[in-house]
């Protein structure tokens, strides 16, 4: 059963891609990237790394492979969305939680 990130954990995910590539003599990650978090086995989508033949990157953060960051994602060509949603950092709302029962069953 997999566990709930906290919101500390979804700033240290780290990345794995269906590729590398090399840009001036640095191996960073090529096509489609996924979020993991060191120790587990799988992406935060679900993918198993080893059946996925997916390509790990421990040193690279989640936020440095976002096509808007610039830097390790210039060869990036695709951020799996799956992943994007479980590592977006919740909304805080002023009011309190997003939202309430008001008229709950019997």
């Amino acid at each position: 059963m997999r566990r709930p990130a906290s919101e500390h954990a979804k700033r240290d995910a780290s990345v794995a891609a269906t590729r590398a590539g090399e840009l001036d003599g640095e191996r960073l990650p090529a096509g489609e990237v996924h979020g993991w978090w060191h120790g587990q086995n799988e992406t935060a989508c679900g993918l198993a790394l080893s059946k996925s033949q997916l390509v790990r990157f421990g040193a690279l953060r989640w936020r440095d492979v976002q096509p808007d960051s610039g830097g390790a994602a210039d060869l990036v060509t695709a951020v799996c969305e799956r992943c994007a949603s479980a590592l977006r950092p919740r909304a805080v709302h002023a009011d309190g939680p997003g939202w309430t029962r008001t008229s709950p069953r019997p």
